[in-house]
Formats: C-alpha cells, sequence, structure tokens
C-alpha cells in the first residue's frame, strides 16, 4: 500500500514513539507491572512525555532567553511603532518593518523562538496519534507497524484499558460510556493546564511595559483561545493522546514555575520577588541587559540596570553604574607653571 508524503514524513516519528513506547514498557513490566494492564501503557505515555521534554531542554532555554529579550525590548519597539504610527504608506510600512528587523539583529532576539518547543512537539504528537489509532489495524495485521510494536504488542495495547476505557478511544467515535466520561475529564484538565501555565507567565513573569502593545494583545488572546482550541478538538484525539497532551501541560507548568522563581523577566513581579529574597540573604542582584540596546533611553536603562543588596545601582556587568539620566563631567586638571 502505497504512502501519502505525510504519512512518509511521519514515518521515523512513528517509528521513534513505538520505539519509546515499547522500551518503557518492557522496563515496566520487568519490575512486576501486569504487561496487558492499561496503567502501565498509561506509565509508558509518560516516560515518552518525559523523553520528548529533556530533548527540547535546549530549545526551552532559548525561548526562556527570546521571551527575556522580547521584553526588555519593549521601550524600542514601543518608540518604533510610535514614529510610524498613523502612517500608512507602503514606504513607512517597509521602514519600520526594516527598523524593526534592525533591533532583532542589533539585540539578538528572534521572536519565532518562543513557538518552537511547542511546534516541534506536534509532529510528535500526530505520530502518538497515528500509532493509538494503528493499534487496531496492526493487531489485526492489515496495517504495518513503523517500529517494534508487532502485532502481539498492538493488540495488548488495544484491549488494554483504564477505567474501562481503552487508550484508543475517543469521544466522538466509541459507544462505551466511560470512554466519554473520561475523555471529557481529559479535556477539561488539559484546557484548564493550558490556561494555568499561561497565566501564570502572564501574571507573574512579565513585566508592566510588557502588558501593553501588540505583543501583548497576542498573549492575552492566546490566553483564552489555546484552552479553546484544545477543548474543541479534544474530542477527535484518543484517550492516550490526551494522557500525552495533559502530562506535557504539568511538565510545561512546573518548568515554568521553576524557571519564573529562579530566573525572572526583567522587571516582572516575579524579578522583585526574587530581588526581596536575594536582599534578605544579604546576595547581590543582578538584572539582565540586552547587547545592542540604547542606554541614553530612561525606560530601557531602569530595565536594564539592577539594584544591589545595600539599594546602590549596579551596572550589568556587576559594577558600580552611573547616575540615570546624568553625564559624568571630565575634571579639570591643573597645570604646572
Amino acid at each position: 500500500m502505497e504512502r501519502s508524503l505525510w504519512e512518509q514524513l511521519l514515518w521515523p516519528l512513528e517509528w521513534f514513539v513505538e520505539w519509546v513506547l515499547v522500551a518503557f514498557h518492557a522496563g515496566f513490566t520487568a519490575i512486576g507491572m501486569p504487561a496487558e494492564s492499561g496503567w502501565t501503557w498509561v506509565l509508558s505515555i509518560v516516560g515518552l512525555v518525559v523523553v520528548i521534554r529533556t530533548i527540547l531542554i535546549p530549545l526551552f532555554v532559548k525561548q526562556i532567553q527570546s521571551s527575556r529579550r522580547m521584553q526588555l525590548i519593549q521601550p524600542e519597539m514601543q518608540k518604533i511603532q510610535k514614529k510610524y504610527k498613523g502612517r500608512t504608506d507602503p514606504d513607512s510600512r517597509q521602514a519600520m518593518s526594516q527598523e524593526t528587523m534592525d533591533l532583532y539583529k542589533r539585540t539578538g532576539t528572534n521572536p519565532l523562538s518562543s513557538c518552537m518547543p511547542i511546534l516541534l512537539q506536534m509532529p510528535i504528537f500526530f505520530a502518538l496519534f497515528r500509532v493509538l489509532n494503528g493499534l487496531k489495524g496492526v493487531s489485526e495485521g492489515t496495517r504495518q507497524a513503523a517500529g517494534p510494536l508487532g502485532q502481539e504488542l498492538a493488540a495488548q495495547a488495544e484491549h488494554s484499558d483504564i477505567f474501562g476505557a481503552s487508550l484508543s478511544s475517543t469521544f466522538l467515535y466509541s459507544g462505551d460510556f466511560s470512554a466519554k466520561v473520561i475523555t471529557v475529564i481529559l479535556i477539561i484538565l488539559m484546557s484548564l493546564t493550558t490556561f494555568m501555565t499561561q497565566h501564570q507567565l502572564m501574571r507573574k513573569n512579565m513585566p508592566p511595559s510588557a502588558l501593553e502593545g501588540p505583543f501583548a494583545q497576542q498573549q492575552k488572546m492566546l490566553l483564552y483561545i489555546l484552552p479553546a482550541v484544545f477543548a474543541i478538538s479534544g474530542v477527535n484525539f484518543p484517550i492516550g493522546v490526551l494522557l500525552y497532551w495533559f502530562t506535557t501541560n504539568l511538565w510545561s507548568l512546573g518548568q515554568q514555575f521553576y524557571v519564573i522563581r529562579r530566573m525572572p523577566a526583567p522587571g516582572s513581579p516575579a524579578e522583585r520577588a526574587l530581588e526581596e529574597r536575594r536582599k534578605r540573604r544579604g546576595k547581590v542582584h543582578k538584572k539582565l541587559t540586552v547587547p545592542g540596546l540604547s542606554n541614553s533611553d530612561d525606560d530601557v536603562q531602569d530595565a536594564v540596570e539592577g539594584t544591589d543588596a545595600q539599594g546602590g545601582a549596579t551596572s550589568g556587568e556587576g559594577g558600580p553604574a552611573k547616575p540615570s539620566g546624568q553625564r559624568q563631567q571630565p575634571k579639570r586638571k591643573k597645570r604646572k607653571r
């Protein structure tokens, strides 16, 4: 049977998903868990989440760095927008785009980096969807497995269940009442954790300047749009896929909580809380600096400069900083007569 281009692209990912699931299933079976139990396969899906999210940690670090830079350059972005406000001619639009791109290049900011982790997870998401949807075909011998999930294991996974619901059951295409109940619960949990992750980011890790303008409006829209999208589309997903997405949401929520507490965005409520904790311990709090920003701008200077434990200003390098808005005058040297 000839595969479509989409199936050919997903085939290596399906192999990877099957390999991870089978490896974790074998490991859990070796320590005494029943091989045919649905909970053994659930933990295998959780193991898949751990593997994927561990691989994506370097991208997550880049996402955090890019998000911080985006927040720090907001004053400069607002200056550019104010400069071209009300000018709709093509030359002005092109000039505004050019200045924005120059700002991104000068400060090493990539606005797309914040989307990379979730975009890279989507192919894995669809690969798991195809693996779970194809369990019946593989178990009956009408579909070829991409990886080590053979006919016997596929039949085992197909007939396994949690609370009476198969992992391949969906809300729309299953007549089992328990499957519909579990699906609804997982959709609610998935949407709720998505909302909590975005809400935590905006409430604790965004400075006041970042809560204004087009970027902030996009964040506020995502706060409500993403949970709604998952709630609507979740009725088509198998229970195993919903478990995968709910688990990865929990990982994101915990990972984000750790990062916000230890490495908050400059100017955010979380940074002020961290600064207070460090002051109580007698430690110096240094704020993030972004190369390429103009230190002559008061708003940018306030965002970039830090405060030491005694309240004195410090530069981004940790040394003493000049008072904001003042130019140091050269001292006159006395000439020898």
